[in-house]
C-alpha cells in the first residue's frame, strides 16, 4: 500500500474480511469483533502469499528442483522482511512455530549461557558467587515466560526474581529489575507491552542500564530478552533502539498466521543460542526441522504489511480507542474505571481495559449475554482459570471487585466508529438488563 487510495481500500477489505467471520443470521445483528489482542484475522495479502507457496512452493526447501528452490527464495524474502520490521538483520531471524517455542529458546538458551560460561571459567560459580542460574522478570508476563520460569525453578534448575509492576504505573520500575541482579543473573526478560493493560514497559532504559553492567570484567554477561507480541503491528519497534539480545515475534498479533520468530542479535556469535531441538540442521541448526514454506510466506508478508503502513495502523487504532473511551465514559459515566489508565504509563494504541461496575456486572457475565460484541475478559490463555479475577490486573493496584469487571476491548485496523457506537450500544443494553435482574 503506497497512497490513501490504496489504505482505505485495505480498510474496506478488513470490515468485510471480519464481519464475514463473525455474523448472525440475522444481519442487522452482525457480531462485532474487539478481541485483537488474542488473536487477528488475516489481511487477504496474507491469505495469498500463503496460498501461493501452498500451490507453488511446496518443495523441501533443501531441494534443487523448482519447487524446492521457489521455497527457499520465499524463505530468504521472509527473513528479509521480519527483519525489517523490526530494524535487524535477515541472519538474526530464526523462525520458530510460535511465541511461545521462541520464549521458551530464550530462557533454555540463559541456562546453557550460564553453565558453559562457569565451565570456561573452570569452576562452577562466577564473581565469587555459586548456586543456580538466575533468571529476572516481572510479574506480569505471558504464560510462556511466566510458567517455562516458575517450572525451572521448581526443578531446581534455576533461581528467579518476578519483580512487581509498580500498582500505580503498571510498569515495572528499572531500578527495581536492577536491584534484583546479583552476579548469577544470566537473562532479564520483561516484555514490551502488556496483553491486558496495553501498557508499555521500560525495556530501553533495563537495557542501557545492564550493558553498563556488563561492561564490567570477570562479570557473567547477562542476556537481555523482550517479548515484543502485543507490540508489533501497534507501535514502532526497533532492536536497535532498544538494545535486546532477544526479542519475540509471534504472527497472528499482526495480522499473519500461528507462527512466530525469535529475533537474537548475530546467533551464535554476538549473542548465544543453544538449541532445544535437534535434526536436519535447517535455521542453521538453531532450530531444526523442515521449514513451513506457506505460514513463514504469511509471516513475511504481514511483516512487509508493517513496514510499509504502521503510522497509518497506529493513527487508526488511536482515533477508534479514543473514540470508545468517549462514548463510554459518555453513556457509563461515574460507573466506568478505565484499568489501562495509569499516570505517565504509555499505553497501545488498540487497547483498552475497562470496568463497568456494580455487583452483577463481572466481565464473563457482561459478555455472555452481549448480543454483538465479541471481546475477552483478558488474555485468551487465561480462558481456564475461570471467573477469578486477572492476575495482572490485581497485581497493577485494581482492586479485586473491580477487576472481576474487566472486559479487554483491543480494536483493529478495519474497526470503525460505528462499530464503536453499536458495541457501546450493546454494553449499554446488556448492563441494563443485568440490573433489572438483580
Amino acid at each position: 500500500m503506497s497512497n490513501k487510495s490504496d489504505e482505505t481500500s485495505s480498510e474496506k477489505k478488513h470490515t468485510f474480511t471480519e464481519h464475514k467471520l463473525h455474523h448472525d443470521a440475522d444481519p442487522s445483528k452482525e457480531r462485532i469483533y474487539m478481541d485483537y489482542n488474542a488473536t487477528t484475522p488475516l489481511e487477504p495479502e496474507v491469505i495469498q502469499a500463503v496460498s501461493e507457496a501452498l500451490r507453488d512452493a511446496w518443495g523441501n526447501p533443501s531441494s534443487n528442483y523448482v519447487a524446492g528452490a521457489m521455497a527457499k527464495d520465499i524463505i530468504n524474502q521472509s527473513r528479509q522482511n521480519v527483519a525489517r520490521m523490526v530494524g535487524g538483520k535477515a541472519e538474526d531471524i530464526v523462525f520458530t512455530s510460535g511465541g511461545t517455542e521462541a520464549n521458551n529458546l530464550v530462557l533454555h538458551t540463559a541456562l546453557e549461557h550460564f553453565r558453559k560460561t562457569c565451565r570456561a571459567a573452570g569452576e562452577d560459580h562466577l564473581n565469587g558467587s555459586s548456586g543456580l542460574p538466575h533468571i529476572i522478570t516481572s510479574n506480569v508476563e505471558h504464560d510462556s515466560i511466566k510458567l517455562a520460569a516458575e517450572r525451572l525453578q521448581m526443578d531446581g534448575k534455576a533461581d528467579v526474581t518476578f519483580v512487581s509492576v509498580s500498582k500505580v504505573t503498571a510498569r515495572v520500575d528499572v531500578e527495581d529489575v536492577m536491584a534484583a541482579v546479583h552476579p548469577n543473573t544470566c537473562l532479564i526478560s520483561v516484555m514490551l507491552a502488556n496483553n491486558e493493560t496495553g501498557v508499555i514497559m521500560p525495556v530501553q532504559e533495563i537495557c542501557q542500564k545492564v550493558k553498563m553492567l556488563n561492561k564490567q570484567q570477570e562479570r557473567l554477561r547477562i542476556l537481555l530478552h523482550t517479548d515484543a507480541a502485543q507490540a508489533l503491528g501497534k507501535i514502532h519497534v526497533d532492536v536497535q533502539e532498544l538494545g535486546v539480545d532477544f526479542l519475540t515475534i509471534v504472527g497472528h498479533k499482526f495480522y499473519g498466521p500461528r507462527i512466530g520468530a525469535l529475533f537474537v542479535n548475530g546467533p551464535g556469535t554476538e549473542t548465544p543460542l543453544y538449541p532445544m531441538l535437534f535434526g536436519g540442521g535447517q535455521e542453521r541448526n538453531f532450530r531444526p526441522g523442515t521449514e513451513n514454506t506457506p505460514m513463514i510466506a504469511g509471516l513475511g508478508k504481514a511483516a512487509e504489511l508493517v513496514t510499509s503502513n504502521l503510522p497509518h495502523y497506529q493513527s487508526h487504532m488511536e482515533n477508534v480507542k479514543e473514540y470508545l473511551e468517549e462514548q463510554l465514559q459518555s453513556v457509563f459515566k461515574d460507573k466506568i474505571h478505565f484499568n489501562s489508565h495509569y499516570p505517565d504509563s504509555a499505553v497501545l494504541p488498540n487497547t483498552s481495559n475497562v470496568s463497568i461496575l456494580g455487583p452483577a456486572l463481572q466481565g464473563w457475565r457482561v459478555l455472555s449475554r452481549c448480543r454483538r460484541l465479541l471481546a475477552s475478559v483478558g488474555a485468551a490463555c487465561h480462558t481456564a482459570s475461570g471467573n477469578r479475577p486477572s492476575h495482572v490486573l490485581l497485581s497493577c493496584g485494581v482492586a479485586s471487585a473491580v477487576a472481576a469487571n474487566a472486559l479487554r476491548l483491543s480494536v483493529g485496523r478495519g474497526t470503525s466508529k460505528e462499530d464503536v457506537d453499536a458495541v457501546v450500544e450493546d454494553l449499554r443494553d446488556t448492563v441494563q438488563l443485568l440490573e433489572l435482574k438483580n
